[in-house]
């Protein structure tokens, strides 16, 4: 593997590793929220307990698959630089969305910017994969 492929490998386990401390982040307010309403299951009808639970599954819901392609990415060749712009937008994006429904009340803002910087570095990634596949198959 030459140093390329490896800085880019590098650069998408770490936006993995960070990712996996936002869903840590979730997981402790989680337990924190679980812990003050004495709920051991489920989301015991509090509202602020559902709200996090959803911002948990959209967590887990789209992180996986980003960090697969991510890696893939990496692995078929992408400049590092590359992996690190996604993996800034998609983590910042994530980091925010997480804020908004850790909160009881947040700012819509912090929701909508989540998301659009979360989907755009998906998008992006993904069409990126597509394009590279469909250039190989042409050339």
């Amino acid at each position: 593997m030459n140093g390329a492929i490896t800085a880019a490998v590098a650069a998408a386990g770490l936006y993995a590793a960070l990712n996996m401390l936002i869903i840590h982040w979730i997981a402790s307010a989680t337990g924190a929220l679980r812990r003050k309403h004495k709920v051991s299951i489920g989301d015991g009808g509090v509202p602020h307990l559902i709200r996090i639970m959803r911002g948990m599954a959209n967590a887990i819901e789209n992180m996986p698959m980003f960090f697969v392609l991510l890696a893939i990415a990496a692995l078929m060749g992408a400049p590092a630089i590359g992996i690190h712009l996604l993996g800034i937008v998609f983590t910042i994006g994530r980091a925010l969305h997480a804020k908004h429904f850790i909160a009881e009340d947040a700012p819509g803002w912090q929701r909508g910017i989540g998301f659009g910087l979360s989907f755009l570095a998906q998008v992006v990634l993904a069409l990126g994969i597509i394009g590279h596949w469909l250039w190989g198959m042409m050339g």
